[in-house]
């Protein structure tokens, strides 16, 4: 899957655009955003972090949120691996199920629906593609006809072997987890077709048996809408350059770019920086495009 696309006509930037601060990039995000047929919403772990989530930042911010793992010395990409499902199948799904339990107790932060609302005023509405595995756009209120996960979620499964290519939800399970030795307590959710452990449909380091169909098809989907643009703009909000998927998509899509990022705001090119949270930002974006069109 290449995760680019073209737009068919480019916005000019304004002369010193991106030497402005931070009252000029917000001024100029709302300009690009009033100006456009349509919002190419990109978000990595970041987007999370005003709802109360992780996202896991370097090796220690890791092990504070799982300090049972700290203590074994098992870091993000040895526990987000399939050979952890092979090997301790309790403390991969300890992880994982501890994963579940807060994603579904969790309330998206406001900035979810400014951006809803943003998208909601456009011609072509929004469309979101994302690294994150949470589901928090849909417990939002977005389409789930309008979103690509380009990692997958954690709210399907799939075969570990796997046995076939089928993908099912995760809603009938319930997992039971010791927090403190990060260890599932009950029975792990099994494949209906062979019976063999079934593991999150998410997209993990090291992983070759990662089943991309359902993801594969919300791509396609993107870049069927994405066509039909002719002055997309893109926001993106909390994406970092350790895992820098969204990063590269937001780049490739040859149209202005806003990047919300409170620790990595630079942008080279076409776009504006803005080193705040998300749902600082957005606030802020909106209050002017309100300002503007009143």
């Amino acid at each position: 899957m290449a995760i680019h696309s073209g737009s068919r006509r480019r916005h000019p930037v304004p002369e010193g655009a991106l030497e402005r601060g931070l009252d000029g990039a917000l001024a100029q995000a709302a300009a690009w955003i009033a100006g456009a047929d349509g919002l190419v919403v990109a978000a990595g772990a970041g987007m999370g972090v005003d709802s109360g989530l992780p996202d896991f930042r370097g090796r220690e911010g890791f092990w504070r949120a799982y300090p049972a793992l700290g203590k074994a010395g098992i870091d993000f990409t040895r526990i987000a691996n399939p050979q952890a499902f092979e090997e301790d199948p309790a403390l991969a799904w300890g992880f994982y199920g501890h994963r579940l339990l807060r994603y579904r107790e969790t309330r998206p932060h406001a900035g979810f629906a400014v951006l809803r609302r943003i998208g909601q005023a456009l011609q072509e509405s929004a469309w979101v593609v994302t690294s994150n595995v949470d589901g928090q756009f849909q417990k939002a209120g977005f389409s789930a006809g309008g979103i690509a996960e380009l990692h997958g979620s954690i709210h399907h499964l799939q075969c570990s072997r796997p046995c076939s290519d089928a993908i099912w939800s995760a809603a009938g399970w319930q997992p039971g987890v010791d927090v403190e030795r990060c260890r599932l307590i009950n029975p792990p959710p099994r494949c209906p077709h062979c019976g063999a452990l079934a593991r999150p449909n998410i997209l993990m380091f090291g992983d070759g048996q990662w089943i991309a169909d359902r993801r594969d098809a919300q791509w396609s989907e993107y870049l069927a809408w994405r066509a039909n643009l002719c002055n997309p703009v893109v926001v993106e909000l909390g994406a970092g350059q350790a895992v820098a998927t969204i990063r590269h998509f937001s780049e490739r899509q040859r149209c202005p770019l806003i990047r919300i990022n409170p620790r990595e705001p630079e942008v080279h090119g076409q776009g504006v920086g803005i080193a705040l949270g998300a749902a600082e930002a957005l606030r802020r974006i909106e209050a002017l495009l309100q300002r503007g069109s009143g």
